[in-house]
């Protein structure tokens, strides 16, 4: 290679030959590269080409402000043209030190470049000598451990963290700017206080926090663990999680302790929300049934160790139900929250109060001292306080409302008894001051229980009996008054196994409240089907008709249309002789989807007959709404004929309205020829009763009152 090097000031005697420059400047182990006074390279030696490759090339074709030779600051960023060191040297005749450039490529290199003016005898610039190292691999690691510090700046702010850095020998500590504030002082208030961090501790935390660093500073581990409290500036405690590195020195000794101190202020407050959604009810804020329960599995087994009696009192309010469906259920929470209240109020410190949920509270009594009669006593005067309180109006609405409780009382002491048994008796006590008048207080007895749990069995009972259909249909006659067959009522009898011949009253309340209803109202209806369509071949029953009682249970069922005809088809009865016999109670709930049903079946002709007139939700507009065939009086003012006079003035009204709505009128529980005559003389055609005829079983009574031509007047 050969450069155009001349003898001048600063260059060595004329002895020495270009070539021996040349030689000299190759051996050496950095770029070397000769600008001319137009800025164009003229010289480079091996390292240069080495380094910069094709770049020298276009150094010696172009300017250097041409920017054909791209550059790179050491950002990144393409360096400014002005910038390039042989420009900045020609211009201003000063030396580049220690310049970074960035040399794009397949390879990106980095160099740093001092660049020196070479003067001619006047003193002015001749050429530019440019000396470089490659210094890649360095920037990599700066560019590296920017970009690190630049993660963890980014990861400090982005979190709660505050640094601080101990040197446990020396004792200084550094804290860091968010220390501070995490405490409320401005950035490193007390930058210089090595304590800093002992005097803002809570007093109850520092020996804890003394022996456990104590403990860490002896031992071998390498990292730790720590939550204690600091004061904020404001005066209150900040909870922190300290957290970090010890460092130890050959002997294992722990010299310096660095670490993070996080703010668990937000995590605590959760966790006490947590606590709060899992133990405490959101709408009193009173213990719910799980804290109720892990305290009651550890005050059972204390009173009974320590000999003391309590009693668990079971709270329910009687027609909440109603109230919410009436005032709203922003009234009910409002009413929930005022019983919560007066428990409050009620009770004692001590006593333990929950809500269980919808509107039941437990109350319970601890102590109450070895004397099961004394307890007792204690307990009913509790209670007695509690219907007080809880009795007195409530302002809903703004207007006031009643809302009594009622109160099952169950004792424990020493005898061996579970929660959920203890929660149970109080249960079986609450209903039985429910279904003794409500707004009282009934303490449980043994007899409660097996009560319940014939209940249980008797519907486990009811359930096969369904599957095994151990059910017989009966039929009550209705007679005119000429004595003759006009109708009948269905009647079902259970023929269990052990208990003989179960009546209605025993287990329909069951079967509606169960569920089961549904499906054995589906069987009698079958039944009673089957029997419209035999009897239509018989000339003495053809033209009786046959009642069967529904359930609301039933006419609530979204099916209920669909089964009704689907067993006419399938059994071929007359739709006409086939009344379904309803009571007043369906008329409480879904008036709309209850007639619509109704005018549905009535449009395939099944007639209706209204069961129990007048003891129920009576209603002229009732009778007008719906398509009726007939009323039935009920037994209880048929009773009290002749006698009484308000129950004759009664069938009277019943009778007119009956004519006035042309609905026909059933009788029923005649017993005696009294009874018989008052209702013909007011205009009653048909009678039922036991006077007239018991129920019997179909095939009886179709046996009875069938082709054979049996007389059914009877006297």
């Amino acid at each position: 290679m050969s450069s155009e090097l001349s003898d001048g000031p600063g260059f060595p005697p004329t002895a020495w030959s270009p070539r021996d420059f040349e030689v000299l400047l190759d051996t050496i182990p950095a770029g070397v590269v000769i600008h001319g006074a137009d800025s164009r390279a003229v010289y480079a030696n091996r390292c240069a080409h080495r380094l910069l490759g094709n770049a020298i090339g276009l150094m010696r074709q172009y300017l250097a402000d041409s920017g054909k030779v791209p550059l790179l600051h050491p950002d990144g960023s393409a360096l400014p043209i002005d910038a390039n060191p042989v420009s900045c040297v020609l211009r201003t005749g000063r030396p580049v030190h220690d310049m970074v450039i960035g040399l794009p490529g397949a390879c990106l290199r980095w160099l740093i470049c001092n660049a020196y003016p070479l003067l001619d005898a006047d003193g002015a610039v001749r050429q530019v000598a440019v000396c470089f190292t490659e210094c890649t691999d360095l920037m990599r690691i700066e560019i590296s451990l920017l970009r690190s510090e630049e993660r963890l700046r980014l990861a400090m702010q982005g979190s709660t963290d505050a640094p601080w850095d101990w040197d446990v020998e020396s004792g200084l500590v550094h804290y860091s700017e968010r220390w501070w504030n995490m405490l409320g002082f401005p950035p490193f208030h007390g930058e210089r206080d090595p304590v800093a961090w002992r005097t803002q501790m809570h007093p109850d935390d520092m020996p804890r926090v003394d022996a456990f660093v104590d403990a860490l500073v002896a031992s071998d581990d390498s990292t730790y663990s720590l939550e204690f409290r600091l004061r904020h500036r404001d005066g209150h405690y900040v909870p922190v999680l300290s957290r970090g590195f010890v460092q130890r020195d050959g002997g294992g000794k722990g010299v310096r302790i660095a670490g993070t101190n996080t703010d668990l202020t937000a995590a605590k407050e959760a966790e006490r929300r947590i606590h709060e959604l899992a133990y405490f009810d959101y709408l009193t804020g009173l213990p719910n049934r799980r804290l109720l329960i892990d305290e009651l599995s550890k005050i059972l087994p204390r009173c009974a160790r320590n000999g003391q009696s309590g009693a668990l009192l079971f709270i329910d309010l009687d027609n909440f139900k109603l109230l919410n469906d009436t005032l709203g259920h922003d009234a009910g929470d409002a009413l929930l929250r005022e019983v919560a209240g007066r428990l409050r109020a009620t009770v004692r410190a001590s006593d333990h109060l929950a809500r269980l949920g919808g509107d039941e509270f437990v109350v319970v009594l601890e102590d109450l001292g070895a004397s099961e009669t004394g307890a007792i006593q204690e307990a009913r005067m509790v209670g007695a306080k509690l219907l007080e309180a809880l009795a007195r109006p409530h302002a809903l609405d703004v207007r006031p409302t009643v809302s009594t409780p009622s109160i099952g009382v169950a004792m424990f002491g020493a005898g061996a008894l579970s929660v959920d048994q203890l929660l149970r008796q109080a249960d079986l006590a609450m209903y039985r001051a429910k279904a003794e008048g409500r707004n009282t207080l009934r303490f449980f007895d043994p007899g409660m229980q097996a009560a319940v749990e014939r209940q249980v069995e008797l519907e486990n009972d009811l359930h096969d009996a369904i599957a095994g259909r151990r059910f017989q249909v009966y039929c009550q006659p209705q007679l005119g008054i000429d004595g003759r067959l006009a109708g009948a009522e269905v009647l079902l009898r259970w023929c269990h196994a052990t208990r003989g011949v179960v009546a209605p009253d025993e287990f329909i309340g069951m079967a509606e409240s169960s569920g089961m209803i549904v499906q054995l109202g589906a069987m009698v209806l079958a039944e009673s089907c089957r029997a419209l369509a035999r009897w239509a071949d018989d000339p003495r029953l053809r033209e009786v008709t046959l009642a069967v009682n529904v359930s609301a249970h039933q006419l609530r069922d979204p099916g209920f249309v669909g089964q009704v005809l689907a067993i006419l088809a399938a059994t071929g009865a007359p739709p006409q002789q086939l009344f379904l016999e309803l009571t007043e109670s369906v008329f409480a709930h879904n008036l709309d989807d209850a007639c619509a049903k109704m005018n549905e079946l009535r449009a395939h002709g099944v007639c209706f007959s209204l069961d129990d007139f007048g003891t129920g939700y009576s209603s002229l507009a009732y009778l007008k709404r719906f398509p009726l065939t007939e009323l039935k009086i009920d037994r209880s003012f048929v009773k009290d004929l002749p006698g009484e006079a308000h129950a004759g003035a009664i069938v009277d009204a019943i009778l007119a309205l009956a004519r006035t709505l042309e609905l026909d009128v059933v009788a029923e529980g005649i017993e005696t020829s009294e009874q018989r005559d008052f209702l013909v003389a007011r205009g009653c055609r048909l009678l039922q009763g036991y006077l007239l005829g018991k129920p019997r079983p179909i095939a009886e009574f179709e046996a009875g009152y069938g082709a054979a031509g049996v007389l059914l007047r009877q006297d």
